[in-house]
């Protein structure tokens, strides 16, 4: 919680330090969400369903260029197919993880036209919360597995997007994990990270 409180206010000190210039909004949308695993024996995992929700500053730096921060709630994971061998039978076993985190995404914006814009910036996410949901036998168990994940997560954002008017945009991103957030052992090669397509829509306060 510490970490999270730290980067809020370092992002929202830059923020202040342009005031001037800055323009607050909210945002929110849905998360088309997977992870790539990488290891001996992964499964191969797809997508769930998800959203995000947040806010965000804008601060114009020129006519092309805007500084972005967000603050955002958003929900990640996947699903996955595993085999359990318990010796006196073989069960097939359907897997989500449920995760939950709040991401600091620290866009740079630039305008191709004055309404449309292309942008990219690294992401800092902080895991609040992660549950897996396993379904056997028709039975169906969630418990909780933030154990299993490292607490912080980075990752590199692309996207678009457009501004319909000087408060409503739309726009698309896309974020790539860059970090395994699976705790592992020394000499586990198992690796996890995330990966999340976003769709938004904007609201921006003047």
């Amino acid at each position: 919680m510490k970490k999270i409180i730290l980067s809020s206010l370092l992002v929202l000190a830059v923020s202040f330090t342009y005031a001037q210039k800055a323009e607050f909004g909210i945002k929110g949308g849905l998360n088309i969400a997977n992870q790539s695993f990488s290891g001996d024996g992964s499964p191969s995992p797809s997508s769930i369903i998800g959203f995000h929700l947040g806010g965000f500053v804008d601060i114009k730096i020129d006519e092309k260029f805007s500084f972005h921060p967000e603050l955002l709630y958003s929900t990640q994971g996947s699903k996955f197919d595993f085999v359990v061998d318990e010796g006196e039978g073989i069960f097939y076993t359907e897997n989500t993880f449920l995760l939950s985190y709040i991401n600091i995404p620290v866009m740079f914006k630039y305008y191709a036209t004055e309404k449309f814009n292309l942008e990219a910036g690294p992401q800092i996410g902080f895991l609040v919360d992660s549950k897996l949901k396993t379904e056997v036998l028709g039975q169906s168990i969630t418990q909780d597995a933030k154990d299993l994940f490292e607490s912080v997560d980075f990752g590199l954002n692309l996207g678009a997007g457009y501004d319909f008017t000087k408060s409503f945009s739309a726009g698309v991103r896309y974020n790539f994990g860059l970090t395994n957030v699976m705790e592992t052992e020394s000499g586990d090669n198992f690796e996890v990270k995330n990966n999340v397509l976003s769709i938004s829509v904007g609201y921006k306060f003047k």
